[in-house]
């Protein structure tokens, strides 16, 4: 455990000089130090165990909670896929929202397009820790080989294109959209493993919604995922998104629980997401974390 904490921690230190690269003065980064000591102690809410489990690191998502929580639009989506297809579902946790989409209960659920889904698409979860119970070996041997596959131990941006291919579905309910120290270079890794004219559904909590629903004033609380323009000013993710070519993003506020979810469409392949720099990460489920566009 505490050489996957240095390996973490090496990692982020490699992530902080690449975007120093970006800025035009260390003063940018000066907490640098206080958000390394903030990232060794995610990595024991990600390696938590029983009791140590903090409240809100939940790892057995249903399928149900994914079409209530992502897009209006994911559902549909989801019930679409063909054999041929593959779905990537990103921080899976223990894969139960896999489970539910082999089960017998789905089709039940989803008459039409039942004929043409046939055997359905191919699954792969990726999780940071094996959350795995003892229903995913049975299912897994119960279909074609390779039909679901589970990964885990690393994230998103350590997998090569060749371990992942490509994906015409990939989802990310409170996984590393919500969690990660890079949101720019997590949005580029989901992107390339993403088909053309593929959808990535994730959703934020607790953000500043596109539409003004949520909106606060100076003296609440901030909300957990903050963007800045290079000047300061507020940047809101939908917009961010937005600016990165080749994708057509749908934002759509929900208030209960409050999140903003995102349907990220890829329309072409010369995709350039805008570089984000990490100033403030606190640890939590999920944590609090502010970024600035690069200069």
């Amino acid at each position: 455990m505490i050489a996957l904490k240095n390996f973490v921690i090496r990692l982020f230190v490699l992530l902080v000089l690449q975007t120093l690269l970006l800025e035009s003065s260390h003063s940018q980064l000066s907490g640098s130090s206080s958000i390394l000591g903030e990232v060794s102690k995610q990595e024991d809410i990600y390696q938590s165990r029983g009791e140590k489990v903090p409240e809100g690191y939940v790892v057995d998502r249903s399928l149900l909670a994914y079409t209530f929580m992502l897009s209006s639009e994911f559902d549909r989506s989801l019930a679409n896929l063909g054999p041929t297809d593959r779905w990537l579902d990103i921080g899976a946790g223990q894969g139960q929202a896999i489970l539910d989409y082999y089960a017998p209960r789905y089709d039940a659920m989803h008459l039409e397009g039942r004929e043409r889904r046939g055997k359905k698409a191919q699954s792969v979860a990726i999780s940071i820790e094996d959350r795995r119970t003892p229903l995913w070996r049975p299912t897994a041997a119960s279909l074609d080989a390779n039909k679901i596959r589970y990964l885990f131990g690393k994230r998103l941006r350590e997998y090569s294109p060749e371990e992942l291919g490509k994906f015409q579905l990939i989802t990310d309910l409170l996984g590393g959209f919500s969690y990660t120290t890079s949101l720019s270079l997590f949005m580029e890794n989901a992107l390339n493993v993403l088909e053309l004219n593929g959808s990535f559904f994730t959703i934020l909590l607790d953000v500043h919604a596109e539409n003004e629903a949520n909106r606060r004033t100076a003296s609440d609380s901030p909300f957990l995922t903050t963007l800045e323009n290079a000047d300061g000013s507020e940047l809101k993710v939908c917009s961010w998104l937005k600016r990165i070519p080749c994708a057509e993003v749908t934002c759509e506020f929900k208030e209960s629980p409050p999140v903003e979810a995102y349907r990220i469409r890829k329309v072409c392949n010369d995709v350039a997401v805008p570089a984000l720099v990490p100033m403030q990460f606190k640890a939590g489920t999920p944590p609090e974390r502010r970024f600035q566009m690069a200069r």
